[in-house]
């Protein structure tokens, strides 16, 4: 009995492991995106979300860069803006229910133009921005409208997000609960009990 319930149990922990349940795998739809620019860029200053959508912060991130160069779409959309904001050129690029926007990019491409993953959306200059006098790319991701808005950081898209394996340190022991069960300690003292 001991036996048929110990091989019960470890094909259920492998079965939960391997269903991608675990904090370990991305979202099936979550998007892969490209790079907005070619090559991999440096990134200057990281995402740092503000607490609600009117409150201060960081909210995208700041891609090293050079006047001219070509900037493009993450993923594939449909460009929503083109154009000024605050005497800053500005390309929106809509992916559903999120949106991509890139500043201080000279727009080469029209609203309602549908654009591939990769297509160039126009050319990076340099503004009073926050690298000046360099050039850099401000890439925003933003899900919802209005007081229901949610920035999100774009690095998500292209792998450089937040990692999602903690902890980093291989020294110290770390208990983990999963939402339905006791912590694995626990589980390994069943397991002990069964062997």
């Amino acid at each position: 009995m001991r036996a048929v319930l110990g091989a019960v149990l470890l094909v259920l922990v492998h079965l939960f492991l391997s269903s991608g349940a675990g904090p370990a795998h991305a979202r099936p739809d979550e998007p892969v995106g490209v790079w907005p620019l070619d090559p991999r860029p440096d990134v200057v200053r990281h995402f740092e979300p503000p607490p609600h959508p009117y409150a201060a912060g960081h909210r995208g991130v700041d891609l090293a860069g050079t006047p001219g160069q070509a900037v493009r779409a993450a993923l594939a959309g449909t460009v929503g803006f083109a154009g000024s904001i605050g005497g800053k050129p500005v390309v929106t690029v809509l992916h559903g229910g999120r949106r991509t926007t890139y500043e201080p990019v000279v727009a080469s491409v029209e609203r309602g133009q549908v654009v591939a993953a990769g297509g160039v959306l126009g050319r990076l200059v340099v503004t009073d921005s926050h690298c000046f006098p360099a050039a850099c790319l401000h890439w925003g991701l933003v899900e919802g409208d209005g007081d229901a808005r949610t920035y999100l950081d774009p690095l998500s898209l292209v792998g450089g997000g937040p990692v999602r394996l903690l902890p980093l340190w291989r020294d110290d022991p770390v208990t983990v609960r999963l939402p339905w069960s006791p912590p694995l300690t626990r589980w390994r003292r069943a397991l002990d009990w069964l062997a």
